[in-house]
């Protein structure tokens, strides 16, 4: 028994620096692994802001489009299709849609 004080004494001497290396190594790697997380987090917002940004101005466009010239929209979507059938060959009138979808 008398000989596994040493031993036992060499184990803890040489367990604890390496406990102590160990640890502030899973310290280091979980800061680098925040901030990875916040930069990605940064990069997210400024996509979005961006997505945003070109959705507000569609949606002034079209704010403009049905003050500036009124509510002939419908009116003018049924003429460039009308244009595009004759032109193209392709394309289905609304009103036809609609007659079959009634």
């Amino acid at each position: 028994m008398g000989e596994l004080i040493p031993i036992i004494a060499i184990i803890m001497g040489c367990g604890i620096p390496i406990t102590a290396i160990w640890a502030k190594h899973k310290q280091k790697i979980a800061e680098m692994q925040v901030s990875a997380t916040a930069a990605n987090t940064a990069e997210k917002a400024a996509q979005y802001a961006s997505s945003v940004q070109a959705l507000e101005d569609r949606v002034r466009v079209l704010e403009r489009i049905v003050t500036d010239k009124g509510y002939d929209v419908a009116t003018q979507i049924e003429a460039l299709r009308d244009q595009r059938s004759v032109d193209e060959g392709s394309g289905v009138p609304l009103e036809m849609t609609r007659k079959e979808n009634v």
